[in-house]
């Protein structure tokens, strides 16, 4: 085969669309991904609470989560991370155009009475680069989570205080229990 019928058998092959059967094998596998980090999170954060106080959990979302997060996608080869519409740190969770959309869908389906626990979306798109697939799996708050996250009644003085030293732009206050707090992002090129 020369170069020239290789270069368009693999133009044919990137052109050619993911079929449901594999779409739901990628979602399956990134739930099985999203699904473990989610739980080991909140066990890290419980352990954190336990061992030293609600501020104690401001290091599990700010030193290991995102270590988490990047072994994870350093084993798996794709970029797995936590995104919100209120970043807490804008450099590790600000939504690219996608997460917004998904994000908001997710508001709108809790709006509806939707439980957020269930929600979770992905869809193969058309990026610069080429085929990926994304997926997203949202995160609600926890009744104990207004402690970081709540309104600034329920937040005690020495975790604002925390807060306002780590996170000086901090925008991921006044939730309640049961709203997205926001969700866990996996994307995967194609």
């Amino acid at each position: 085969m020369n170069k020239k019928s290789l270069l368009s058998l693999l133009l044919a092959l990137s052109a050619t669309p993911v079929l449901a059967d594999d779409a739901a094998k990628l979602a399956d596998e990134s739930r099985a991904v999203a699904m473990p980090f989610l739980k080991q999170l909140a066990a890290e954060n419980q352990k954190a609470v336990a061992e030293g106080g609600a501020e104690s959990a401001i290091k599990v979302c700010k030193e290991i989560a995102p270590k988490m997060a990047g072994d994870i996608s350093r084993k798996q080869g794709w970029k797995l991370t936590r995104v919100s519409l209120k970043v807490r740190n804008p450099l590790l969770g600000t939504p690219d155009v996608w997460e917004q959309k998904v994000l908001k869908d997710f508001e709108a389906r809790v709006a509806k009475g939707e439980k957020p626990e269930t929600m979770e979306f992905s869809e193969v798109v058309q990026e610069p680069a080429g085929n990926a697939f994304r997926y997203m799996k949202a995160i609600a708050l926890q009744p104990g989570c207004v402690t970081c996250h709540g309104s600034a009644e329920q937040i005690p003085e020495n975790v604002k205080a925390r807060l306002t030293e780590d996170y000086p732009h901090d925008q991921a206050t006044g939730y309640a229990p049961g709203q997205i707090r926001g969700g866990i992002s996996i994307k995967r090129a194609l």
